[in-house]
């Protein structure tokens, strides 16, 4: 007869069945789950999933663990504050700026209305802004805090620069204002009228201007009124700088725009700016209520001779001396740098080291005279020069802001 087997052959050798007490196997015994029941002193499996998530959570904790501290302090900063409204100072609210972003390079701009068109694009409503495709976000990027005054403004203007080739441009340190239509108009109205003395960077600033304050992307520097179907083609966004034809057919004076075109003025205050370089006695005036300023732009003619460059401005300086006895509101802006266009017969003369010791030995210069200097060097060192030597239409634009906001820290 079959006997069931025990479980093990010899039960000597098993030491935990005694002879004395067999123990079968039984026929119902279910291996299949007994296998399948956990023990419960099993250790968890470990699944690609649970690893994944285990990883995730760990990244969460890193990255908050210097955030959540900071939240915490400043919604304990918000309580202080609710709490002791009614005794707290303008100065104790001020210093608590809600935002500051923590560890950013650039804090965001201050949470004033002063300071909301510089976050905006506020080429929305000029002409032809589509077409030009150029939006004041692109030329000027916006931070805290603002310069609070000329000195810290031309520094920082002086020393700003781009992050990447022809990249929104930003000052060093404190930033600058970009101004509305209305604002460049007020700006400019203080004013008895605002000399150009100088070349031809000049008259694209002064071109630049004036498509701030007639809102016109498309032909607001020239003298668009006179112009044929052909050269209202032609000179038309860029072109307005890029062609010499068109450039020279710039606007000298915001009387010309009153005289011949009034309607494309922005401005309902008078405005007077001017750019000369033969008739200086009779542009600077005679004394009047409102204060006058200078902007005088020198080098290239010269060849970036700081001698002649030093001797042209005594001689404008002893022009204009009746109508402007000393030079109060006075500035001296320096060439921008040199493009890859710039033919190699000027790399030496007038290269980009040529005009960077040019923009240093001229600040000290004009610093001897009373003048106050803004650098262009390093603002359109990254920009497109459709030449090696002039800035386009966004380039120019930019340096008319800088020295906007030059115009506005002046007090009368």
């Amino acid at each position: 007869m079959w006997q069931r087997p025990t479980l093990y052959d010899d039960d000597d050798d098993d030491p935990f069945i005694s002879p004395a007490r067999e123990v079968t196997l039984s026929t119902n015994y279910n291996l299949e789950s007994r296998v399948r029941r956990p023990s419960r002193f099993s250790v968890p499996r470990v699944t690609p999933f649970k690893t994944a998530l285990l990883i995730f959570a760990i990244g969460i904790v890193v990255l908050f663990r210097d955030w959540i501290p900071t939240l915490a302090s400043r919604q304990t900063l918000q309580a202080c504050l609710s709490a002791d409204a009614s005794q707290a100072t303008p100065k104790t609210t001020d210093i608590y700026n809600t935002t500051t972003v923590p560890y950013a390079a650039f804090q965001p701009p201050e949470s004033s209305l002063y300071r909301i068109p510089d976050i905006i694009d506020t080429f929305h409503s000029y002409k032809f802004r589509d077409t030009c495709n150029v939006s004041s976000l692109d030329l000027h990027a916006p931070f805290s805090p603002l310069c609070p005054d000329r000195a810290s403004m031309l520094t920082a203007m002086s020393s700003g620069g781009r992050i990447g080739h022809d990249a929104p441009y930003m000052p060093r340190d404190c930033d600058m204002r970009w101004f509305t239509s209305e604002e460049v108009c007020e700006i400019l109205g203080r004013f008895d009228r605002v000399l150009l003395v100088g070349d031809s960077m000049l008259r694209h600033l002064i071109g630049s201007i004036n498509i701030l304050i007639r809102r016109d992307l498309g032909h607001g520097a020239v003298t668009d009124w006179n112009f044929s179907p052909k050269e209202r083609k032609e000179c038309f966004c860029n072109e307005q700088f890029d062609i010499k034809a068109c450039s020279v057919q710039g606007i000298y004076k915001t009387a010309d725009v009153f005289a011949n075109d009034p309607d494309s003025m922005s401005c309902v205050n008078p405005i007077n700016v001017m750019k000369e370089i033969i008739r200086l006695k009779a542009s600077i005036g005679t004394e009047h209520d409102k204060p006058k300023a200078v902007i005088f732009g020198h080098g290239l003619w010269s060849n970036l001779d700081l001698q002649k460059t030093v001797n042209w401005l005594d001689a404008v300086l002893e022009a204009i001396k009746p109508g402007f006895p000393t030079p109060r509101h006075s500035l001296f802006v320096t060439p921008n740098a040199s493009g890859k266009e710039k033919p190699d017969e000027w790399l030496v003369t007038q290269g980009n080291k040529a005009l960077m010791l040019f923009e240093e030995a001229v600040s000290i210069e004009a610093a001897k005279r009373g003048i106050e200097h803004l650098g262009t060097w390093n603002m359109s060192i990254q920009s497109n020069m459709y030449d090696g030597v002039h800035l386009d239409m966004r380039g120019n634009l930019v340096k008319a802001m800088m020295v906007m906001n030059w115009l506005n820290l002046i007090e009368n």
